[in-house]
């Protein structure tokens, strides 16, 4: 039930208070994942969305078989994921709509990163034009600054990232770089701070995670 559950998508942001990314790792980097039947005929494009993550990161994704922890794919309203990991079967809801780069967005959310415009220094990097979203869509990127920023610089070309135009009620821009020029947000491929957010999440050099909601540090 994606309003029901507190889920990451596109659309909507809603994550609980008192968790945050670094206190919901997946075990050992692995990634358990089944696909429902509904589904099968994209296992292509979910296969290509988490080669993007797994060619660049020490983070993999298996197919499920005995664990007690692992994403269910399946389809639902929107693209959408809850943050990090959950424990138990976890969905990751996909439809028919979503593109390659939507399911990425969203894997990287499964893996424990925010929004990147969620950041406690979002004001910093960009201005938020309050006036020009959609009435009651104002929550996607209001009162949740919430996302870490593991020590690295604001990512306007984050695949976790708004477009400047996203709920836009009259065309006009919804967020405004501080800085000049420069794309905001995409869904094509994981930036270079994407890709670094991620190995420094998962402590890709050394890593010990033992159980998926914690962590134990060497």
């Amino acid at each position: 039930n994606l309003k029901g559950d507190m889920v990451v998508q596109e659309g909507d942001i809603l994550i609980p208070e008192d968790r945050n990314a670094v206190e919901t790792l997946w075990p050992d980097a692995v990634v358990p994942y089944v696909i429902s039947g509904e589904l099968a005929h994209r296992e292509p494009d979910i296969d290509a969305a988490f080669k993007m993550i797994s060619d660049v990161t020490c983070i993999r994704f298996k197919k499920h078989s005995a664990e007690l922890s692992y994403l269910k794919i399946q389809d639902g309203n929107g693209c959408a994921s809850f943050v990090g990991c959950r424990g138990g079967a976890q969905p990751l809801y996909f439809t028919q709509s979503c593109t390659v780069g939507n399911l990425c967005h969203e894997a990287v959310h499964a893996l424990g990163l925010h929004h990147e415009h969620t950041r406690m220094d979002r004001d910093q990097h960009i201005t938020v034009q309050w006036q020009s979203i959609i009435p009651g869509e104002q929550k996607n990127k209001k009162d949740l600054l919430r996302g870490n920023t593991l020590n690295l610089p604001y990512d306007l070309n984050s695949i976790t990232h708004y477009g400047q135009f996203f709920f836009t009620a009259d065309g006009s821009p919804t967020m405004l770089s501080k800085r000049d020029g420069g794309q905001m947000g995409q869904r094509t491929h994981l930036s270079q701070l994407d890709i670094q957010r991620l190995n420094t999440l998962y402590h890709c050099v050394k890593y010990t995670i033992k159980k998926c909601m914690g962590i134990q540090r060497d």
